[in-house]
């Protein structure tokens, strides 16, 4: 999932329990329908840096598939802020569009709504087959052994983004691949004056991306294998607090950055004041804020001990973007047509090209376009060391009580409060208390 708008992309206020009504226009009985087949309602999530830019990417693709299919898509760009909510608010209000982004790691608690289309072999031979998409982008669609929810449309994995005039003015010759080394040359870092780290310290989900790969590198799952939540499990507990002590104990990550949760990090970065990012497909970002694509390397993200790849030196979670259809549109037919065409290999690579990310179609990402520099560490980690967020209805839940866990714990590091083993549990017990029950 993008969260790189989001300051608080969890904070739900619908309880997802809920049963799903009417959406994108369909009547109350919750059956869909092709009663208006020349218009379809599109909520794009933002991608680019700005609406304006979204905007500017998606118009002339959506007028192309006009031109082909006769049909108008009416878009609006919705602010990674706004977008779980509205998606929420339109699964029980009857007022939403027919086809809309959303972020992978919420597939499993919208599908539980019962509002989406669900993908089964007969749609998914609409749209060209299943086996089109990469495995990895199909892991985030919805829960295990059920038809997914969406279909994966863009694919982003976390890397280590690093300056490189900053590391040859500290001596560094290479980036840190475990977290020691990074806590190493942090140290030579802030003696020339520079911030190390840059985080997302007030971004709930941007916590939970990186808690969750720190506890997979702990070998450990916020999620027992029947999907009950196990926050205060200790492996669990140590990964938190092995995250959080980056500003607690470590000094990489500055105290401000307790309070970012607005892409503040990464102009940070942009600007020279820091010297690592760990970011999701950031290229797209940095260049709209003016910084140069030789100014900077790309390296996998750290792990504990040796070199990313399967099992414990997990180093990223499976980011990215999927396309949903609300099940009772006035126009099903269109919309499939439209996903179908989002997903078709012409536009996977115009799209994901504009975003900097990644194709989850198997074609489009073996273009020469996704076999830069730039791109080979973001595939390499899909393909080896990136692990999906748990697919359990209660997903988004767990972003919201995790992610403000790991937020009042950035601000009490930044207060110059100790930060404990039995400080984290108690944040992680309550996280687990808010939970639903299962």
């Amino acid at each position: 999932m993008r969260s790189t708008r989001a300051a608080a992309v969890g904070a739900v206020t619908l309880s997802l329990a809920l049963a799903a009504t009417a959406c994108g226009g369909g009547s109350s009985t919750g059956g869909g329908s092709d009663a208006s087949p020349k218009t379809l309602t599109y909520w794009a999530s933002n991608q680019g840096a700005s609406i304006a830019v979204d905007k500017k990417v998606l118009q002339p693709e959506l007028d192309r598939f006009r031109k082909q299919t006769g049909i108008k898509v009416e878009l609006e760009v919705v602010p990674w802020s706004d977008l779980l909510n509205r998606i929420l608010a339109a699964t029980t209000s009857g007022q939403g569009p027919d086809v809309l982004n959303i972020g992978n790691t919420w597939s499993a608690s919208l599908q539980a709504t019962g509002a989406f289309l669900p993908w089964d072999a007969k749609n998914f031979g609409k749209i060209g087959g299943k086996d089109r998409f990469v495995d990895s982008a199909l892991g985030s669609t919805g829960a295990q052994g059920k038809d997914p929810a969406a279909v994966p449309l863009y694919s982003m994995a976390y890397a280590l983004y690093y300056n490189k005039q900053i590391f040859a003015d500290a001596g560094i010759s290479k980036p840190p691949a475990t977290w020691d080394e990074l806590v190493a040359d942090g140290k030579k870092i802030r003696a020339k004056g520079k911030s190390v780290l840059g985080a997302e310290g007030a971004n709930v989900s941007e916590n939970i991306h990186h808690v969750f790969v720190f506890a997979k590198q702990q070998g450990a799952d916020f999620f027992t294998p029947d999907g009950k939540p196990d926050f205060t499990n200790p492996k669990v507990v140590d990964a938190v607090k092995s995250y959080v002590d980056l500003m607690a104990k470590d000094k990489a990550i500055p105290t401000g950055d307790a309070e970012y949760a607005q892409n503040q990090s990464v102009s940070d970065f942009a600007k020279g004041k820091q010297a690592m990012l760990l970011w999701q497909s950031a290229a797209s970002n940095l260049k709209s804020q003016g910084m140069s694509d030789d100014a900077y390397g790309i390296a996998p993200v750290p792990v504990r001990t040796g070199t990313p790849g399967a099992g414990t030196q997990v180093n990223s979670m499976v980011a990215g973007i999927n396309i949903a259809v609300f099940k009772n549109s006035h126009n099903l037919d269109g919309a499939v047509k439209f996903v179908k065409f989002m997903t078709s290999d012409a536009e996977q690579k115009t799209l994901n090209e504009a975003y900097t990310s990644i194709p989850p179609v198997k074609s489009a990402q073996s273009d020469a376009a996704f076999n830069t520099p730039a791109t080979a560490v973001l595939k390499q980690t899909l393909a080896t060391s990136a692990a999906a967020l748990p697919q359990v209805p209660s997903e988004s839940q767990f972003e919201t009580t995790v992610g403000t866990a790991v937020k009042e714990l950035f601000a009490d590091a930044a207060a110059g409060r100790t930060i404990t083993s039995d400080s984290v549990r108690a944040k992680l017990e309550k996280a687990q208390q808010q939970m639903p029950a299962a």
